[in-house]
């Protein structure tokens, strides 16, 4: 049995489902690409090759190894993309919660069903179809949960919008305990440099009191200060709208001191090192032409 437990999103990691690239089908055309930085390397022939993606995923393997993290892969499912795991289910305390996934993906969710079946059923959680969200919308931080959403009217017609208040308002439900604060992220099905996919890519936690934030991503100017506010402006490292866009936000916490990050982000590498973090620096680029990088490709299950 899998005793799953995860409080925060630094805390040592035990036990994490990595995504795989292996098999993970020819280029997609454009009308079935989820996201517009997908389909802006679709058109200028630069989405990435199986291979890379497959030599970028073992890289991040090797750093679980080197931590003795307990790693899980998803079944191979034939010429199928699978490297997002985050996207699919995400852990809070010891709930595993499924998300209600864009329905052309939800052969990836039984790709993990032996991870999901080392679990106590009683801590699964599944929910009604109109109820959505996805893990990188959803962070834990000390007694909140903090959840990226779109409450635009046009939300059905948003592609890029994944989590609605609906989810919002189900995790509340589920956990009465914490605080739950959604912030209404930008969108966009066309721009790339605009579009906050999930909450993870315009913000994320590291060590115990820092993090890195995109103002941009937030719609509301309070929901940024609120953040400014809770960890203080000397604790929050700043990115461009460029820099979201390579997702200098998206990387990965295996402890409060270990962050692993793409190799050229030499800006914020730069900057945690400064702030007494040792940086697990491995290549990432390819997959982040997909618009996610090293957080959504992991989904934590146990952390210390």
């Amino acid at each position: 049995m899998i005793k799953l437990n995860v409080q925060d999103e630094t805390s040592r990691l035990r036990a994490v489902v990595l995504g795989t690239a292996t098999s993970s089908g020819p280029i997609p055309k454009i009308e079935d690409a989820y996201d517009p930085k997908s389909i802006e390397n679709i058109k200028a022939g630069t989405y990435p090759s199986e291979e890379d993606m497959y030599i970028e995923m073992e890289a991040f393997n090797k750093v679980f190894e080197k931590y003795n993290v307990k790693v899980y892969r998803p079944s191979i499912i034939e010429n199928y993309n699978q490297i997002f795991s985050r996207d699919i289910a995400f852990v809070v305390e010891d709930k595993l919660i499924i998300s209600n996934i864009l329905p052309d993906r939800e052969k990836e969710v039984e790709a993990i069903k032996y991870v999901i079946d080392q679990v106590d059923a009683s801590n699964v959680i599944t929910t009604t179809d109109d109820v959505h969200f996805e893990g990188g919308d959803v962070m834990l931080w000390n007694n909140y949960i903090f959840i990226g959403t779109y409450k635009g009217h046009d939300y059905a017609d948003i592609i890029t919008a994944r989590t609605n208040m609906k989810g919002v308002n189900f995790i509340k439900d589920l956990f009465p305990n914490k605080i739950v604060k959604e912030f209404d992220l930008v969108k966009s099905n066309t721009n790339a440099k605009i579009n906050a996919l999930h909450l993870d890519c315009c913000f994320q936690p590291v060590g115990k009191n820092k993090a890195i934030i995109h103002k941009e991503g937030f719609k509301n100017e309070e929901d940024y200060q609120f953040l400014v506010n809770l960890f203080g402006v000397e604790n929050l490292f700043h990115i461009t709208a460029d820099e979201m866009y390579q997702m200098f936000s998206n990387v990965f916490s295996i402890s409060p001191e270990v962050v692993v990050s793409e190799q050229n982000f030499t800006r914020l590498n730069n900057w945690l090192r400064e702030q007494g973090f040792i940086v697990e620096e491995i290549p990432y680029a390819e997959i982040g032409k997909q618009e996610g990088l090293l957080r959504c490709s992991t989904m934590p299950l146990v952390r210390d």
